[in-house]
């Protein structure tokens, strides 16, 4: 059930967000050199890696390391990258995630391959046996300003009471939390 309301709403969402993405694909060529995308190496379900897609927000020279761990990750982003990831339309590629199943709509947050602490501990507790999710319990409970062991104790409570109806719970608070901007930090 959960799969195919994953299929559904990823079709209906690039239906809507198709031409808005097109043109945000559009002001990233003109704004910046490199591609449109990043393809990122997350882990997913039963710790597997795989390519995550997302809007390109830091210039193409940005060293390859987690955000909130650069001294000063402002001066890598791009002219809209600010705009994107506080909006978090960077995140609509993953809709394409969602439909080739690496992701769900609503599961922990995919960790980056070298997050060995988050990696470890999700896996301590057995969180790494759900499909990472566009959105979930860390999101809309803090996302960025989350120390690591309090995403996962969010990530085993989903673990431990995911429902359809908490799911969709946490689809109608992150859409309120993306409007506002809530939780992201850089």
């Amino acid at each position: 059930m959960k799969r195919l309301f994953d299929i559904t709403m990823s079709l209906l969402a690039f239906f809507v967000f198709g031409f808005p993405m097109l043109v945000v694909a559009l002001f990233i060529k003109l704004t910046s050199k490199g591609p449109v995308l990043y393809w990122s190496d997350r882990v997913g379900k039963n710790n597997a890696i795989f390519r995550m897609p997302k809007f390109r927000t830091m210039l193409v020279d940005t060293p390859a390391v987690a955000t909130h761990l650069m001294l000063d990750p402002d001066r890598f982003l791009t002219p809209i990258g600010k705009f994107l990831r506080k909006t978090s339309i960077d995140e609509l590629p993953q809709l394409w995630s969602i439909l080739i199943g690496d992701m769900s709509i609503v599961g922990p947050r995919p960790a980056l391959f070298n997050q060995d602490d988050l990696i470890a501990l999700r896996t301590e507790k057995g969180v790494h046996i759900l499909t990472p999710g566009l959105s979930g319990p860390a999101q809309i409970n803090g996302r960025d300003e989350l120390p690591i062991p309090v995403k996962v104790e969010f990530d085993e409570y989903y673990l431990k009471n995911r429902s359809f109806l908490f799911d969709l719970k946490i689809i109608v608070q992150t859409i309120f939390k993306a409007v506002k901007g809530d939780g992201v930090t850089h």
